[in-house]
């Protein structure tokens, strides 16, 4: 059975704030994969569903079948005109009932048939027959808040960090599980919440394949807490179980665990990217506040915003040239192109040299006063 495409807006509300190495961000990890989980149990649910209305279906096409061939039974002995009528109208409900109850028994057929493709997951994993040898370990209760959450992650990142890190790295089952088994006090959600940052974290530094290590481990992870609440067992006493199964996995096991991981990748880069797009604009934004000027205008937007002839005087710093181009403009619209230039720093009023000893451009006033006096002469 396929698994359909998720709307992934449903992810949107996740934010992820730049200043991990301070705090933890506001994130519930479990919240990234839920929309995947929940996505599963509901096709599940909805499977099974179809699968008791084609049994209802074909329950109550028997019963009907039933009572009509003992109804047929009774009109078999009869001599009347009328039961003979009635017996051929009897026959043909007979037969139509066959012919539905081989049609609701194919579908039953092949619902069971494809009820054995399905690929397996953490809830198909939780059945019985895996679960009989889990340690049954005693869940966590009670609900945390999300203060207490941040301060629990913070706490567990600064003692366990070299350790999280250094099972995000690794890549073989067993190695995986060895380490789990040596430090199980890594087998819980602070950990899935660090590496899922880290994750991101990689892909803003543009080391893919790093991020991609690191994801694989971040699903080993979130595929053990999902067993755990599916068991409603505490994480460390099922993911041995967790890696007997996966090791021993068929290809639509591995196809199931690679289609979690290759979302979860997708998911990664889409936020890393975010955060990439919104740190550039931090940056043009603090460097455009740096450029502003007296009057609080932004010289770039200033200089592109001016006629072409007035930006070639700035280009080739030619004050002849801007008197010109300013004798030939409406005076209003001059000054107003002045005035902006002026308020961005563009031009400085009253400097005729600039710390370099070059000409510095004049103010409007300034070249009106050059032109008159040219003129006079």
């Amino acid at each position: 059975m396929t698994m359909s495409r998720i709307d992934y807006s449903v992810w949107d509300h996740i934010e992820v704030s730049d200043d991990e190495d301070d705090t933890h961000p506001n994130i519930d990890t479990p919240s990234l994969f839920r929309w995947r989980h929940q996505a599963r149990v509901e096709r599940m649910e909805e499977f099974q569903n179809k699968g008791e209305e084609i049994n209802k279906s074909l329950m109550e096409c028997r019963r009907k079948l039933a009572e009509t061939q003992k109804k047929l039974q009774e009109l078999s002995v009869a001599s009347s005109d009328d039961a003979k009528t009635e017996l051929n109208k009897v026959q043909a409900e007979e037969k139509k009932l066959k012919k539905e109850e081989r049609d609701w028994s194919k579908k039953m057929d092949e619902h069971r048939r494809e009820e054995k493709k399905m690929p397996w997951n953490v809830d198909t994993l939780s059945r019985d027959g895996f679960s009989k040898s889990i340690v049954n370990v005693k869940a966590e209760v009670g609900q945390e808040t999300e203060e207490e959450k941040e301060q629990k992650h913070k706490t567990f990142v600064e003692k366990y960090e070299k350790q999280i890190k250094h099972f995000g790295m690794l890549r073989r089952w067993d190695d995986s599980q060895k380490y789990l088994s040596d430090n199980p006090y890594l087998v819980c959600e602070e950990t899935a919440n660090y590496l899922v940052i880290m994750c991101i974290d990689l892909e803003v530094e543009e080391k893919h394949a790093l991020m991609e290590q690191v994801a694989h481990q971040t699903i080993v992870m979130q595929f053990i807490l999902e067993l755990a609440k599916s068991l409603k067992v505490d994480p460390r006493g099922c993911f041995r179980q967790f890696f007997s199964k996966i090791k021993t996995a068929d290809q639509q096991y591995q196809d199931a665990f690679n289609d979690e991981l290759e979302s979860f990748k997708e998911r990664v880069r889409g936020r890393a990217k975010i955060r990439i797009e919104k740190a550039m604009k931090e940056l043009e934004e603090e460097e455009r506040q740096k450029r502003l000027g007296p009057g609080g205008l932004d010289p770039v937007e200033v200089y592109e915003s001016l006629p072409a002839e007035m930006q070639n005087c700035f280009d080739e710093k030619d004050i002849q040239m801007l008197q010109d181009v300013i004798s030939k403009m409406d005076p209003t619209e001059a000054k107003h192109h002045m005035k902006r230039c002026i308020d961005s720093g563009l031009w400085v009023p009253n400097a005729k040299v600039d710390v370099e000893g070059k000409d510095e451009e004049p103010t409007y006033e300034e070249v009106k006063q050059e032109q008159e006096e040219t003129k006079k002469e």
